[in-house]
């Protein structure tokens, strides 16, 4: 059966989703929602009406007035501007439509779509899904290919330093063009208990692609087509926990520390899972200059793999993280914020101040927004305020000053 690829304009990729060929009507041509009339100038007796109410309302003011303000009372006009609609459309019996609405461009572009926070830090933050300038062009994309509603508005060139600004300060849908014809090639993950959808493409082997579920082992994150096959490895499998060293424990939560050049499939296949809910980072196979942090769950099965984020050993910017997430089934519970923690926490260990890898993902933006805050008010509460210096704040917290002024 044919299927399409649909994306949803204005909205991140993560809602991108595979439609049935059956859902689509194909026998009319694309009608694109036609541009709002603008509105017909008053007629001669609705503009005198309006003048008889403003010199009504002049009157009932200058009734009210006391005498010794009288002559000096001002009237305030008052402004009542139009509420515009949203239009319904008529159904198409023929074709079996529903009827649906459609709403006006100019409103919906400022609004702010809720979205799920995958650190557990602040829900409310504003303009984090926000498209870049020349994403809403995009349409769909259908066996790799772009589609622009007008071919001479094709999306403006940006500079590296001005995508990654934009994408600091707007979310993470990218402008990279072959990103975006990258479509989303799994549907539903089996992690342990949990069956997570993917978000975004992953470069999982071709013949993995498109399957109803893909299994991944929750302890060593090796990928099954088949639950025959992945039950036959879960038998054999006799790893506990991730393959590296237990650098932190606290009550249920572990902390692992695994050079990248040591495990290198391990790495691998972190990479790839994590690849599927993270759309700004592009997956290379070179893990071996990194360092993976990972946080575990621990019980009387085992260690299990919450989220993790990656360190290069030598960052010549200065990065102290260069990759973070926190698994689907396990967000909003604030272990992204622990992460986030743990990665200063290294860093003034190093003695030094450290900043993660930019551009952030809109999500992760959220979480560091909040982490910043906190512990930037936290040093505040603490000292008087004439006596503060970013250079004091950053050596305490380990934050740079450019992420203290940033805030």
């Amino acid at each position: 059966m044919k299927e399409f690829y649909c994306h949803y304009v204005g909205y991140n990729k993560r809602l991108d989703d595979w439609i049935p060929g059956s859902w689509v009507i194909l026998s009319k041509d694309l009608e694109w929602p036609k541009p709002k009339a603008p509105p017909a100038p008053p007629s001669k007796k609705e503009t005198a009406a309006q003048k008889t109410k403003v010199g009504a309302r002049k009157t009932t003011k200058k009734t009210k007035s006391t005498p010794s303000t009288r002559g000096s009372a001002t009237p305030v006009p008052i402004s009542t501007p139009q509420k515009r609609m949203a239009s319904t459309v008529e159904p198409d019996e023929s074709q079996g439509m529903e009827p649906f609405e459609t709403l006006d461009l100019q409103e919906t572009q400022d609004t702010t779509f809720g979205d799920l926070d995958a650190f557990g830090e602040d829900e409310d933050a504003e303009g984090e899904n926000e498209p870049l300038e020349g994403e809403s062009l995009m349409d769909i994309d259908v066996d790799g290919s772009t589609y622009l509603p007008d071919p001479q508005k094709a999306p403006p060139v940006q500079s590296k330093e001005q995508e990654i600004e934009k994408l600091r300060t707007s979310g993470s849908m990218t402008q990279n063009v072959h990103e975006i014809a990258r479509v989303k090639n799994l549907n539903k993950l089996q992690i342990g208990k949990h069956l997570v959808e993917a978000w975004y493409f992953s470069p999982y082997p071709a013949e993995f692609a498109h399957l109803p579920i893909l299994y991944i082992c929750e302890l060593c994150l090796s990928y099954f087509p088949s639950p025959v096959m992945f039950g036959r490895h879960r038998k054999k499998c006799k790893m506990l926990h991730p393959p590296g060293n237990e650098i932190y424990r606290h009550e249920d939560i572990s902390f692992f520390e695994i050079d990248g050049k040591k495990q290198l499939q391990w790495c691998r296949n972190l990479s790839l899972l994590s690849k599927c809910f993270l759309d700004h980072k592009t997956l290379h196979y070179d893990v071996q200059p990194f360092m993976f942090y990972i946080m575990c769950l621990r019980d009387s099965s085992g260690c299990h793999t919450v989220g993790y984020f990656s360190k290069e050993k030598e960052s010549a910017e200065g990065y102290n993280l260069a990759c973070i997430l926190t698994l689907p089934q396990h967000q909003r519970h604030g272990f992204g914020r622990l992460l986030i923690e743990f990665s200063y926490e290294l860093s003034k260990r190093e003695g030094k101040t450290g900043s993660p890898e930019k551009p952030l993902s809109d999500l992760g933006l959220i979480s560091y927004r909040a982490f910043w805050a906190e512990k930037i008010m936290e040093y505040l509460l603490e000292h008087e305020p004439t006596d503060v210096s970013l250079d004091e704040i950053a050596h305490k917290t380990s934050i740079t000053q450019a992420d203290i002024h940033y805030t």
